[in-house]
């Protein structure tokens, strides 16, 4: 019998393309693209087990052991900055992480000491902020309608995941500079890397980040 691999798969966006991936190298099979409202799928003849989390929840379920390896954007790893072995991009959900605020204010935000920014990742806007751009800065935290702050008088600007830009764009909003590209990345716990280095090497070549 084969040794049992656990993968966290990131519900939302980012899952058709991780399941795809996995059954695309018979990593998995069919139910794997329509998993109901499974938390978990076994594919026993594969040596699998597949657990469906939060995509913020990933890096935690691999840290810990609860997985093997797991399926998340790195923008959540920049967020989060567990310790966690990042094996492969896995090229696909690619956006970026920005600064953003009100159409035609940039030279306005500029001149701001003390900018308050909205964002849902405190710790990439500290860290932007202070080390990058060498300024002292409010963060507001929100869990949702990031895009609202500005324009409420909430904050002067946000750090958001954009991909189009298009929801900036409809809301008066643009681009004041980027953070970082980030993209889906395949984590990979360390324990398990030194436990099951065979298997789980196996399977990131199969995925396509090794020979």
């Amino acid at each position: 019998m084969r040794e049992m691999i656990k993968v966290a798969l990131p519900k939302g966006r980012l899952y058709p393309m991780a399941a795809a991936a996995f059954a695309r190298v018979s990593l998995g099979c069919p139910e794997l693209l329509n998993p109901m409202r499974k938390l978990t799928y076994t594919d026993a003849e594969g040596g699998m087990e597949y657990l469906f989390v939060k995509p913020g929840d990933v890096p935690a379920y691999v840290e810990y052991g609860a997985a093997d390896m797991g399926v998340t954007g790195k923008d959540t790893l920049l967020e989060e900055g567990r310790d966690l072995s990042e094996a492969m991009d896995m090229g696909f959900g690619r956006c970026r992480v920005v600064v953003a605020g009100l159409c035609g204010q940039k030279g306005r935000y500029d001149g701001i000491y003390g900018k308050r920014i909205a964002t849902k990742y405190p710790n990439i806007a500290k860290r932007f902020f202070e080390s990058v751009k060498g300024e002292s800065v409010e963060v507001i935290r929100l869990s949702g309608s990031i895009e609202l702050a500005p324009l409420a008088g909430l904050a002067d600007a946000v750090i958001d995941l954009v991909d189009t830009g298009e929801t900036l764009r409809e809301n008066g909003m643009e681009v004041y500079e980027t953070v970082a590209a980030v993209s889906a990345r395949l984590v990979v716990n360390g324990v398990s890397m030194k436990m099951k280095g065979r298997r789980v090497k196996e399977i990131i070549a199969r995925l396509g980040g090794g020979q």
